[in-house]
This record gives C-alpha cells, structure tokens and sequence, in this order.
C-alpha cells in the first residue's frame, strides 16, 4: 500500500504497543486475516511503511480498508485468542492446519487423570491418516499454534494449573507434588473428579480464550477455602491468580513466530481430491490490451513457475468470453502440461457455457467452476460447470480456496497488462 493511502486506515496511529491480535478488514466489512504481535503498533505499521517485500500476505495487502485489534495481557494469550479468531472466522487469508514444524497443538486426554500433551502438525496428520483409533484419546484438541515454542508453553501452563504429567498408583509422590505444583495424582491425592474440575477445566476454558471465566473461579474457590480454613488451598489459588495475572512469556516466542506466508488450504485435501488448479482471467484494457494469464496451485501454494501468460490473438474487440474460450482452447493443445484436476475461471454464466462447450467439442472431462464478481464487482457467486454431487461437496466446503485462485489470476492477469501497456 503507497504512503498516501495511509490516511484510508483510520485508526492506524491509535494502535497500543502492547501485545495482540490485529483484524484485516476489507471494504465489505469482511474480517480477511488475523494475526498476532508481542507489539501491535510495531507490527501493524510495518505492513504500511517502507519498501514492500515479496511476501504473500504483503503482497494482498491493497485489500485491507480497516484494521482493528484487541489487546492481550501477554504472548501466550495473543496465540489463544489469535487461534480461536481463526476458527470462528474463517479469515479469507488465514490457513488452519499448515503442514510446518512450527504449528503445534496443545491437546488434553480423556484418561482417568487427563495428560497433556504437545504434537506438531506433521505428527497429528500422521496419526488421522494411519492411526485414527489413537485420536479417540483425545478430549480436546487445541490449536494449531504458529511459532509456539510448546516446551516453554507446557511450562508456563503447569506453573499456571498444576497439571500433572504422571500416571497414578506410584510407589511415592513425584518432585512436583513436593515443590507444591500438582495435585499429586501419582499417589492419588486427588480424586480423578476434583482433578479435572480444579485443573482440567480452567485449563480448557483458558486455552479457549476464556481467561476471565478462569480467574472468577480460582477467586470464589479461595474464598470458599478461606471460609473453610483451608488455608494451604487458599494459598495455592492465591499464587496461580497472582501467575494468572503476571505471565512472564517471551519464552513462549520462536523463530517462527512471525512467520504469516499465506499458504492454502489444499494441503490437507482427502486423498482423491483436486491436487493441481489451474485458474484463468481475462484483463482487458481496450480493443487493443488484451490478455489471458493462467495461474497454478497444487497441494503446497501457488506454482509461480507454471504461470501462463497468453495474448489473445484472434479476438477482435472487447470479448472476455471468447478470448477466455481462446485461451482455454490454447491450453488444452498444450499435452506437454500438466493435467489439471480442476479448472476455475473469473467469470459468470456467459463464461461457464462458452468453456463448456469447448470442453465438450474437445471430449474434456476437467472439473470446472466459475466465480462471478457481480454487477456490482462486490459479491462472489459460484457458477458449477461440473455438477456431479462430488464435486458440489468440494465447491461447497473450498470456496474461499476457489476466491483466492480467482484473486490471484486476477492479479496475475492485471500485472502482465500493465507490463505490456509500461513497453508500447
């Protein structure tokens, strides 16, 4: 975004330097990405200053009309609350579940006395695809956490909750329980019934971003141990509400904490499902500037190297459509390519029909979809070429997948235009 149009994000300067999530939002009011900060002025303001960089979520940058942000009492809850954003939301930008090292889950078992523990995405991707019997373990999952150095994570969680990581029935009571930071269930100290209601539910609703709902119970349970002269459990509420209050975290942050390289979601496509999209734009700037551009995605991204550009050579006058149907007819001569599973195009009913029929003079059988802008270029409605009920099930659940392809052939399209228009 240029300099001058700084002044369009109203409330740029207002932003505290403290930690956060900050809110991307387009014109339409549409929440389009989330992230998180240990400073949210530092961060914010270095996506609007400065010279522009290649990443991706730079590079969409254009789109963001409105910013806005909410305030952390530190990292540890930045990444909570960033997590639980992503999930409710479902931001445009944001992916849930990149396959990297660095995204982590934090996850509570249904034993007897529930463990904690940590798995990275490669890890739980393993156990859904060859073990899912294992996954019934699992009480609650919670993440996944970009950049979250979990070991320091787990620490400060204990430290907060006095969970244990022991079995029960042991021959004597473990270090922790001496020290005063769990509850003893390696000698059963506690019943596995007090355990997961003093320990397992504030855990869960604090991992949910529900730190009030932790604090106002720890506050009424050390007063009613106050009341009941149980001074030692007053005590020990006393300490995790002073924690509660005071998390020391910077541990927390890794190399990759910041690491926010929008990557898309077709990595964790079933097995079966479209590996390789191919998306296609018409920009047409007079009679004389027109031009086609085919972008590639496949299970990791965008395939920059296989982008096509085409001019259209045989179209006369302004014709989105047939020079589409040029375009595609072009591409499908091309056997040396790549076959695509899916093909999506930018545009409504007029190009949907125009494909179909060169599908069909060619005996092409590709899944394809198209997105219309509308008359106002404000909505993105889906336009099925291939409607068998498989397919609809994938439209369905991947659109906002379909809207980024068509964004990025869309961009792709505009920028060799532009180029073109810069040497004539």
């Amino acid at each position: 975004m240029l300099d001058q149009e700084l002044k369009t994000i109203k409330h740029l300067v207002e932003i505290p330097d403290e930690p956060g999530i900050y809110l991307f939002y387009n014109v339409h009011g549409e929440l389009i990405y989330v992230g998180k900060a240990t400073s949210l002025k530092s961060r914010v303001r270095s996506y609007f200053r400065g010279k522009r960089t290649p990443r991706p979520i730079e590079e969409l940058i254009h789109e963001v009309a409105d910013i806005d942000w909410r305030v952390t009492d530190s990292v540890l809850e930045a990444v909570i609350v960033e997590s639980s954003y992503i999930k409710k939301f479902l931001p445009k930008y944001n992916v849930m579940g990149k396959d990297n090292k660095s995204w982590n889950y934090i996850i509570i078992t249904n034993d007897e006395y529930p463990q904690i523990i940590t798995l990275r995405q490669h890890e739980l991707a393993l156990l859904q695809r060859n073990d899912p019997q294992q996954l019934k373990r699992f009480a609650a999952t919670f993440g996944p956490y970009p950049g979250l150095n979990t070991k320091a994570a787990i620490k400060i969680l204990r430290r907060l909750f006095h969970f244990s990581s022991c079995e029960p029935d042991s021959s004597r009571p473990c270090l922790y329980y001496e020290m005063g930071l769990c509850y003893g269930v390696c000698v059963r100290a506690i019943s596995p019934a007090d355990y997961k209601k003093k320990v397992i539910n504030p855990l869960k609703w604090f991992l949910s971003g529900k730190k009030r709902q932790v604090i106002k119970n720890f506050e009424r349970r050390m007063k009613q141990a106050s009341k009941a002269e149980d001074y030692e459990e007053a005590t020990l509420l006393r300490n995790q509400l002073k924690n509660l209050y005071r998390i020391h975290d910077v541990t927390l942050i890794n190399k990759s904490f910041f690491e926010e390289e929008i990557e898309w979601e077709g990595s964790f496509l079933p097995t079966g499902q479209p590996l390789r999209i191919e998306g296609y734009d018409i920009s047409n700037l007079g009679p004389t500037h027109k031009v086609g551009s085919m972008v590639v995605f496949n299970a990791h991204g965008p395939v920059k190297s296989e982008y096509r550009k085409f001019n259209i050579k045989t179209v006369e006058g302004q014709n989105d459509v047939d020079s589409l149907a040029e375009v595609l007819e072009r591409r499908l001569k091309r056997n040396d390519w790549d076959k695509p599973d899916v093909v999506l195009l930018d545009g409504g009913l007029p190009q949907i029909n125009r494909i179909k029929k060169v599908f069909i003079e060619r005996g092409v059988t590709i899944p394809f979809v198209g997105i219309a802008k509308g008359a106002e270029r404000k909505s993105n409605n889906i336009i099925l070429g291939t409607k068998t009920q498989e397919f609809v099930n994938w439209v369905s659940k991947h659109q906002n997948l379909l809207i980024r392809v068509r964004d990025e052939a869309h961009r792709f399209a505009i920028a060799f235009n532009r180029s073109k228009r810069k040497v004539q």
